[in-house]
């Protein structure tokens, strides 16, 4: 089944830092924009940041600008969330998709096939 893997998710006090993975399986990323979402209990699932095929472009929603950054490694077939500076309101599910709409201030959309994976949590206490 091809799908994204995310990981890298957990229990973490304000103000700390997380990386989370979403590896590729069963497809390459090569010719795919890719986008992070999330999803918090009760909401429906947001974008947040997504990057170009190349990794040249990157883009964020304003309530993760200057706290998260997005990036990719094709040789490795993998997404990076590098998230910073949590916030109790950044406690959610964060998943990956294969999205298209990503630039120019847009943060993807996901594509008819996004690959959807099971995501990681991220919990920060209030």
């Amino acid at each position: 089944q091809s799908q994204f893997v995310e990981s890298g998710g957990g229990l973490v006090q304000p103000g700390g830092s997380l990386r989370l993975s979403c590896v590729a399986s069963g497809f390459t990323l090569t010719n795919l924009a890719v986008g992070w979402f999330r999803q918090a209990p009760g909401n429906g699932r947001e974008a947040i940041s997504c990057i170009s095929t190349t990794g040249g472009s990157t883009n964020y929603v304003d309530s993760v600008k200057g706290r998260f950054i997005i990036s990719r490694d094709n040789a490795k077939n993998t997404v990076y969330l590098q998230v910073n500076s949590l916030k109790p309101e950044d406690t959610a599910t964060y998943y990956c998709a294969a999205v298209w709409n990503c630039g120019l201030g847009n943060v993807g959309t996901p594509l008819l096939i996004p690959y959807w994976g099971q995501g990681t949590q991220v919990s920060v206490p209030s």
